[in-house]
């Protein structure tokens, strides 16, 4: 015996819930379904626990897709301010950190309570600890077995996420499905995801756990936050942020002095001639990195037995230091995925497929994947209200 249902989400994490609540406070009958036990896992871990949940500076330049344009629609309708005035209303206290990113001052738990209730409000049913067994179309509804239960719909919604952090039971499925009714992919790659080293670069993984302030660049894209040395290679927020940018084969590039402008070591020179390079580098940096750097560029005795032409040389590989990944952490460390079910395939408006009447996919799923720093949660809000609208 088959459930009826006006629209079926399958996927209980930000996007599917903020689709479900908007869809049932509408007055749609809605079912959400997950495989998980718990609602909103990603949500929990996210942002140290604290929910990283917006980014004050939301813009459609911060996404990667194969359509830059196509987020423009949902971002530009459901805002950061929106976001933050469900927050309030639901008397959740939050603070800004850095760049923009909100943070709860409690918990994660909050954001995921805010959205129960708010699906409550829309008397959406969730079925959770549920396997989807099949998913079918036919007579203008799709049919989804989970469990020893049917449901059917004549809206069936994908916010199943992508492939990354499988521990949380992050699968393909959304792109499987997808595929089923036609729809294309784009090649799904692990995102804002640590760098490994090897070759020459090994060695700064004796550096495991030293952070300094960078400038990391990958072709055009370049970022101005921490690094942090791993036992692997390279994280920290700039290098999480462009590695969304980066390509097997690709360098990387850092500048470890961002303050400085060139010439700065020729300065140095003339105020502390007798001052190494080493001792130089360990006031600006922790001891440790300035001793590989300096040991790296080999220029021994004091600053004044160097030629300007060293130092001059020196100060620009400082602020272009070259590293070769020579791959990530994968998905197992990756924060999103790059990539996904084709924008191609989708309506910008309403997320809806262009060849599938009724079937939408929003979040994560999407070929759409925002910086680090709470644009992937508010690209989760604002395609879940464009579908949740539209249903």
């Amino acid at each position: 015996m088959s459930e009826h249902y006006d629209a079926i989400v399958l996927g209980a994490g930000g996007a599917g819930l903020m689709c479900a609540a908007v869809a049932g406070q509408r007055g749609r009958r809605v079912l959400v379904i997950d495989h998980a036990d718990a609602p909103g896992k990603k949500i929990l871990i996210s942002g140290g626990g604290r929910c990283n949940f917006t980014n004050v500076h939301t813009a459609a330049d911060r996404y990667l897709s194969a359509n830059p344009h196509f987020a423009k629609s949902a971002l530009s309708r459901y805002t950061p301010a929106d976001f933050i005035a469900l927050v309030q209303r639901h008397g959740i206290a939050f603070h800004e950190k850095t760049l923009g990113q909100l943070f709860c001052d409690g918990s994660a738990r909050q954001i995921v309570a805010m959205l129960l209730a708010e699906c409550a409000k829309g008397r959406v049913d969730i079925a959770l600890g549920e396997a989807i067994i099949a998913v079918d179309h036919a007579d203008a509804r799709y049919r989804v077995k989970f469990g020893r239960r049917t449901a059917s719909a004549p809206a069936l919604v994908i916010a199943t996420g992508g492939p990354s952090i499988p521990k949380m039971g992050a699968t393909g499925f959304a792109y499987d499905l997808a595929r089923q009714f036609g729809m294309k992919v784009v090649e799904p790659r692990p995102a804002l995801v640590p760098f490994t080293l090897g070759g020459e670069d090994v060695l700064f993984r004796d550096l495991s756990g030293v952070s300094a302030e960078v400038v990391a660049r990958c072709g055009k894209a370049a970022f101005r936050e921490a690094a942090l040395f791993t036992h692997k290679g390279l994280s920290g927020p700039a290098i999480l942020q462009v590695s969304s940018y980066w390509r097997h084969g690709q360098p990387i590039g850092i500048d470890f002095l961002p303050a400085h402008e060139s010439g700065w070591l020729l300065a140095a020179k003339r105020e502390r001639p007798r001052a190494t390079l080493r001792s130089v580098l360990s006031a600006l940096l922790p001891d440790r990195l300035a001793e590989t750097l300096s040991d790296r560029l080999a220029l021994t005795g004091d600053l004044a037995s160097q030629t300007d032409k060293a130092l001059a040389a020196a100060g620009q590989r400082l602020s272009a230091w070259t590293f070769h990944p020579n791959g990530t952490e994968g998905f197992a460390k990756a924060e999103v995925t790059l990539g996904g079910i084709s924008t191609a395939d989708l309506s910008s408006q309403t997320m809806e497929s262009r060849r599938n009447p009724g079937l939408f996919a929003i979040g994560e799923a999407v070929d759409v994947t925002g910086w680090l720093g709470g644009y992937n949660f508010q690209w989760a809000w604002a395609s879940g209200v464009a579908a949740g609208q539209a249903l």
